[in-house]
């Protein structure tokens, strides 16, 4: 009897301790869309564009990297389209910004060249013409928030930094780079601390800087907020000082430097772009939200970055010049809505098309259309059979006066240098190479000066150039 009585006391004992634990678990589980703060859905789709800084052409697993731990990038590539052939419209970082920012070739845009700082350019001749559209104005125009998170690097007068050419916010460095930790630009002095929001200074000592853009991002994100954003998200990694966090450093503790340094950098920041996606799709907000990423062109050589780091598989060249290494990047596009999961598009293509795309995607108008370079990518999107929406590309910098600097043109398969050179002096060019033709179709590597063999083509497409140089020359000279 009693032990009945024992088990029937403790078999109502747990029925009312389940009970309190159920009763307890749900009040610590939210059980309603508003107590999951899950955003409605938007009339218009939100626009997230992930620009990272000196990536290496395949330095992502979904792009043939064999060494990394990218997940969250392959996730994008995974679930979107990726492009084989895709350009940046410039080999160094304030002209690729510029073209990406406007939908026009660098020199069109009026940035021949990295923005100087400001002890270096009291009276701020430098920069990006505020009279040129951005993104950002396009889009705050269809009723977008607008947030610049990361790095700007395009103009330090009031009207040429972020908040005077159309975003609404701004979180990151104005200048070309920060230590991640104190948030200086280190240069050849003075050195200066450089961290904003908006145009207010402000310090955060010690934070690691891709957290504090992470954070930014969720903010700005927060499903409550009524309007679609547009947010230019434009990540200072794998741009030197490589500062990856210690679980990747030691993930990577095997692999020879630089490639740990650089590698550990590039886990890192896929691990942040991650945590975005979480928040996204946590939020209801993820496949409401186009999607785009993009290197601003190829791994650096320079000392600071311990002379290398980046994969650029069997092309040549880096950061700063016109072969491919230099300016074929990784770049990928996710919108379950209007975009295939999984797929390639191996047609030639430019960050000069993101605009015209973006625009296309949202129903966006771009006041001065007839006035930029860039195409639309939706039919070789919808169509691998497409054909590549440009006959023509075209790379330069500096002086478009000069007759030094290094150039290219591409028409379909040929591409023609002037001047070339090699930041990884793999490939030597003599006096014979200022024009230098390589045909795409069968020497990607651009190993062979077939200038000799086909001075035709030459003389074809040093004209489709030397008459766009002169364009840019009047107009630089306006």
């Amino acid at each position: 009897m009693i032990s009945i009585l024992k088990s029937s006391f403790f078999n109502s004992l747990l029925i009312i301790c389940g009970g309190l634990f159920n009763l307890l678990l749900g009040a610590c589980q939210p059980t309603t869309t508003e107590e999951k703060k899950v955003a409605p859905e938007k009339s218009k789709p939100n626009i997230l564009v992930i620009f990272a800084d000196d990536q290496g052409t395949f330095d992502i697993n979904a792009f043939g990297s064999k060494d990394l731990e990218t997940p969250n990038l392959d996730r994008i590539a995974n679930e979107g389209v990726r492009f084989t052939q895709f350009y940046a419209a410039a080999p160094v970082c304030s002209p690729s910004r510029a073209s990406l920012l406007t939908g026009k070739f660098n020199f069109h845009a009026r940035l021949f060249g990295n923005v100087a700082p400001p002890h270096a350019d009291p009276e701020f001749k430098s920069g990006l013409p505020t009279e040129e559209i951005t993104m950002a104005e396009v889009f705050k125009a269809n009723d977008y928030s607008t947030a610049l998170i990361g790095k700007w690097h395009l103009g330090h007068s009031p009207e040429k930094l972020p908040n005077g050419q159309g975003f609404d916010y701004f979180f990151g460095h104005q200048r070309g780079c920060i230590d991640n930790f104190s948030h200086f630009f280190y240069w050849d002095g003075p050195n200066m601390h450089d961290l904003y929001r908006n145009d207010e200074e402000v310090y955060h000592q010690g934070d690691f800087f891709g957290d504090l853009m992470v954070d930014e991002v969720k903010k700005f994100t927060a499903p409550e907020k009524e309007d679609p954003f547009f947010i230019y998200w434009a990540i200072n990694m794998p741009h030197y000082p490589y500062q990856g966090r210690k679980k990747w450093l030691d993930h990577y503790k095997d692999t020879p430097s630089p490639r740990k340094e650089y590698a550990a950098f590039i886990s890192t920041f896929d691990e942040m772009i991650g945590e975005v996606l979480d928040h996204l799709e946590a939020t209801g907000q993820l496949d409401n939200t186009i999607i785009v990423y993009q290197s601003d062109h190829g791994h650096s050589t320079e000392e600071r970055a311990f002379f290398g780091g980046g994969n650029n598989g069997p092309f040549h060249g880096a950061k700063f010049c016109m072969l491919e290494g230099g300016i074929r990047v990784p770049a990928m596009i996710r919108y379950p809505k209007a975009v295939p999961a999984n797929e390639l598009r191996n047609q030639m293509a430019n960050s000069i098309d993101w605009l015209p795309t973006l625009a296309e995607l949202t129903n966006t108008e771009i006041p001065n259309k007839d006035e930029i370079d860039g195409k639309s990518l939706m039919p070789i999107i919808q169509d691998k059979n497409a054909p590549s929406q440009h006959e023509v590309l075209h790379w330069a910098t500096g002086n478009p006066e000069s007759k030094t600097n290094s150039w290219a043109v591409r028409k379909g398969d040929w591409k023609l240098h002037g001047n070339p050179w090699d930041p990884e002096k793999e490939l030597t060019f003599g006096d014979e190479d200022k024009l230098y033709l390589v045909d795409m179709a069968t020497d990607s590597t651009e190993s062979t000066n077939l200038a000799k063999q086909h001075p035709e083509i030459v003389q074809e497409l040093l004209k489709i150039h030397n008459d766009w140089n002169q364009e840019m020359i009047e107009l630089k000279n306006k």
